[in-house]
């Protein structure tokens, strides 16, 4: 198994407790995080070494990330597995699947890239190196079937680890922080490449809210002790230092204990919808990457919430429309409309029921599968 950032961690975890009582002997390893380790996930390197944000980010790293991909592809190749999947990641996973599965390894790749969001054309790739595609959004299995890859639908995990009314009473209590409170929670994501380009501008933002509301608190969940290291030092060298601001390290606590969320893109909104909160979603990347991605999407949306509305329910400002005043206008927006908090509940727990399923067993199923048609 390979996972290369926070999702990838959680879905892998999630999957080997669905098989742990199938696959009692069985050994899990590879490259993994600390939710798969709680699960017995045997690391062979962190999963730190993977984790890179971006087209032209990347490009420092090819040859270190390439020479990873290359020597795990010939390790397993020379002592195969009963089975690989990639967990999300699919820059890295796919190349490696491709290799694998062209040497007789079943590939299972653990979720379906956004070939519906953007880069269409993957799905080429997908064809040569997945034998078997676990997709979590309900669109996605017609895709597939469409494209002649075997599929199975599993839901979403997020949709069963947060609550369908979550307890923001308690998660307070837990933060230590007044139940009347003004809360908002900052997460300019858990990689570093975006830890440079959203921590001063979300702290900038959260310093003009601080302005309007001086009672208002401020919660920046982080993924890690070099995450929180790194956004402590962004946050000095911008003088910053002074704001009521608290770094926890669970990033569901902070999310379910906010009034609205200041948000990147990715996994982090669909966790904020599901805890059916008011959000913003900004998000900046380096100016290269950003010309060329711009071209590439299928859709006007980038959150998840609003690609799964098929609407914009919640406000998008990106690269040069995420500045610090449009960020703190849009949350104060956010935290000060009751009208559309209400409409925004009803419609994230509608969009929670039907991401809902066991997608612990309905996954380690599918692999099982897999496994028992090889071992025939």
């Amino acid at each position: 198994m390979v996972a290369g950032e926070v999702s990838g961690d959680m879905l892998a975890a999630r999957l080997i407790a669905g098989l742990r009582p199938h696959l009692p002997q069985a050994r899990f390893d590879g490259i993994g995080g600390p939710r798969m380790a709680e699960q017995g996930f045997v690391t062979q390197l962190p999963m730190d070494v993977l984790t890179v944000r971006g087209i032209f980010e990347v490009i420092p790293r090819y040859r270190e990330i390439k020479g990873i991909q290359n020597r795990l592809a010939a390790q397993l190749l020379a002592a195969p597995p009963a089975l690989f999947v990639g967990a999300d990641y699919p820059g890295f996973n796919l190349g490696l699947e491709e290799k694998l599965k062209a040497g007789g390894i079943p590939t299972v790749h653990f979720i379906s890239p956004q070939i519906w969001a953007w880069r269409g054309g993957r799905i080429k790739q997908i064809r040569r190196a997945v034998s078997h595609m676990l997709c979590i959004f309900p669109f996605e299995e017609a895709l597939y079937r469409e494209a002649g890859v075997p599929v199975t639908y599993i839901g979403h995990p997020l949709a069963e680890l947060i609550a369908l009314r979550p307890d923001q009473d308690g998660a307070r209590a837990a933060l230590g922080i007044a139940v009347d409170a003004r809360v908002v929670t900052l997460m300019p994501g858990s990689r570093m490449a975006e830890l440079k380009h959203l921590t001063v501008p979300y702290l900038e933002a959260a310093r003009l809210l601080a302005a309007r509301d001086p009672a208002l608190r401020f919660l920046v969940p982080m993924a890690g002790q070099r995450q929180r290291d790194y956004f402590i030092e962004l946050q000095n060298a911008a003088g910053l230092a002074e704001l009521p601001l608290t770094i926890v390290d669970d990033s569901h606590r902070a999310i379910c204990a906010a009034d609205a969320v200041l948000v990147a893109s990715g996994t982090a909104t669909l966790e904020v919808a599901l805890f059916k909160k008011p959000m913003v979603i900004a998000y900046k990347v380096m100016q290269a990457s950003w010309l060329l991605m711009r071209h590439m999407g299928y859709q006007p949306w980038i959150g998840l919430p609003n690609i799964l509305a098929r609407e914009f329910l919640v406000p998008e400002l990106l690269q040069h429309a995420a500045t610090p005043q449009a960020m703190a206008d849009a949350m104060w927006g956010q935290l000060n409309d009751s009208a559309n908090r209400a409409t925004l509940v009803r419609r994230f727990t509608d969009m929670h029921h039907g991401l809902l399923r066991d997608s612990a067993a309905e996954s380690a199923a599918a692999v099982l599968k897999i496994i028992e048609s090889k071992r025939a």
